[in-house]
This record gives structure tokens, C-alpha cells and sequence, in this order.
């Protein structure tokens, strides 16, 4: 695998590609994505073990032994939101395969096998999430892109509206159930109260923010600089339950520009979905080797 030392992002004004990506998903056709090709539309990124996982446009893939990406089982859906729990389990949200039975919207689907057989949890029929974490007490948060709501679930069954907000992505504290990020248009807005209320957002406009572990909290720009988070505590005068800041730090341009997907593992391992490769960093982002080919399918969202 070639390995990157990337350099400073090229100056450019941020045009919110986000703006675009916080639109409903697209409905065509999958262009790339099968066994033994390279991807395209990629939704989301998981580990399990050291195996990467990759949610898209066409089902789950992971690479197999020569590096190339397979499809983990036989559903082919649109999978929009992705996450791996705690205990393994692999949770998701889209739209069901082109002809295939069943409502547009999947709700909230759970693999307990690593992604080889799915079954619905709840809302069939119902809402698309286009971005789910979960917290370390099991908490499930989905942010509904149609109706713009952060909906919250103690067991991903049962659920509860929380705040209104557009955003393209969310990210729940490892260490704080109750303090949530969500990526917008103008920066990056924290809650502390479980998704109830959300400060206006602040600091760089970023695509995709993850928060893998207490010291390992990333956010990855529409150009795809990546960016690393401390919490700065309270900010004075702010309103209770809005007010904790975060400094955001630049680290390095992650390669093949434009992001589609973010996960932090822990505060050395990174992984980053661009234009051209799903890409692993080992030293917290300063470096990155390409795990897998990617055919350009735009916004991951």
C-alpha cells in the first residue's frame, strides 16, 4: 500500500459542499461497488477486530485477502447511516436494493454477524437516518434527515424526539452520553443535554466529525483537512446545557480529497473515505496508507 505524508491543504474558500450533502440521498442506481471492483457512494466506516467494514450505495463491503472490496453478505441497500456498537453489532439505515420488497425507508436495521444477515429493529417504513452513533450506555441516536430531528433510543426500539437542526452528521462523547456534536452549516454545534438543545455552531466548518474514544475526536473539512478536537470547557455567558467549547487543531489534508465518511477507532487510528481510497492513519492522522480503491461518487450524504 503507498503510504502519504500529506502537506497543507490548498487554499480555497469552503463553498459548503455541505449544503448539498444535507439534502435526501440520492435514489440511483448503483454504479460501482461489486466484488472485486472498487467502491463508490460511501456512507460509512466501521472496525471490528482489524477488519474494516465500509456501508454504501450497494451494501456492506470489506477487503478480502489481495486488499480488493467484497460484499459482506447479500443485501445490497443504500445504507445511509452506519455504525458498529460497543458489542459488536452493526447497525444501519437507507433505503432497501433497486427492486427489491418492502417500504423506501429501512428505519433501524441490526446485523449481529458482522453484516451477513440483517433484521429490522424498528421504524421500518418510517425514517432514514443518515447518521446513527451510539453512546457507552447503548444509547442509540439517529439524526432523521427528512425531518431534520435528532431522535434518541435507549434500546433502539423505542425512541424520542429530540432537538430540530439541520446537519450532516453527529458524534456522541465515549466518555458523556449526553454530549452530542452535529456538523453544520455554520460550524460545529454541541449539545450537553442528550440532543435537547444545540449551541449555534462554531470553530471550522467541517463534513464529518467522530468520537472514538475520551482522547479521540476528529472532524474532517469539505476539502478533506482533518482536523483533532479538545474540549475547552465552558464558555461564559452561554446557556446551560449548550455552553462546553471545543478547540478544534489542524493535523493534516487527507488524501483524495473531497470526505465521505469518518471514523476515530482511538486517538492513533483513523479512518477516512475520500474521492479516491478509503484511507488508515496509524499516528493520529499525520500520515495515511490507502486500504481501498474508491471510484469517485461524491458527497458520501
Amino acid at each position: 500500500m503507498k503510504k502519504y505524508s500529506p502537506g497543507a491543504a490548498a487554499p480555497a474558500a469552503l463553498t459548503l459542499t455541505l449544503a448539498l450533502a444535507l439534502t435526501a440521498c440520492s435514489q440511483d442506481p448503483p454504479t460501482g461497488g461489486s466484488t472485486g471492483g472498487t467502491l463508490s457512494h460511501i456512507h460509512g466506516l466501521g472496525v471490528r477486530g482489524d477488519t474494516l467494514y465500509v456501508a454504501t450505495h450497494d451494501g456492506v463491503h470489506t477487503p478480502d485477502a489481495t486488499g480488493r472490496p467484497t460484499r459482506v453478505g447479500d443485501r445490497r441497500d443504500d445504507f445511509m447511516g452506519f455504525t458498529i456498537t460497543a458489542s459488536g453489532a452493526f447497525l444501519a439505515s437507507g433505503h432497501p436494493a433497486p427492486g427489491a420488497d418492502g417500504p423506501a425507508d429501512l428505519g433501524l436495521v441490526e446485523s449481529t454477524d458482522s453484516g451477513r444477515t440483517w433484521h429490522e429493529k424498528s421504524l421500518g417504513g418510517e425514517v432514514d437516518f443518515h447518521s446513527l452513533d451510539t453512546a457507552p450506555d447503548s444509547t442509540v441516536y439517529g439524526y432523521d434527515s427528512a425531518n431534520a430531528r435528532l431522535r434518541v433510543s435507549p434500546d433502539g426500539v423505542t425512541w424520542e424526539d429530540r432537538a430540530t437542526l439541520r446537519a450532516l452528521d453527529i458524534a456522541v462523547s465515549p466518555s458523556s452520553p449526553g454530549t452530542i456534536l452535529a456538523t453544520t452549516e455554520t460550524g460545529v454545534s454541541r449539545s450537553t443535554d442528550g440532543g435537547g438543545t444545540f449551541a449555534p455552531g462554531t470553530g471550522p466548518v467541517l463534513s464529518y466529525v467522530s468520537w472514538g474514544a475520551p482522547d479521540a475526536l476528529f472532524g474532517v473539512d469539505p476539502s478533506g483537512v482533518l482536523f483533532r478536537g479538545t474540549n475547552t470547557g465552558t464558555r461564559p455567558g452561554t446557556a446551560s446545557g449548550t455552553g462546553a467549547a471545543v478547540a478544534w487543531a489542524r493535523v493534516s489534508a487527507v488524501p483524495g480529497g473531497a470526505p465521505q465518511a469518518l471514523t476515530a477507532v482511538d486517538a492513533r487510528r483513523v479512518l477516512v473515505a475520500t474521492q479516491d481510497g478509503v484511507y488508515e492513519s496509524r499516528d493520529g492522522g499525520r500520515t495515511f496508507e490507502r486500504r481501498l480503491a474508491v471510484t469517485s461518487g461524491g458527497e458520501g450524504h
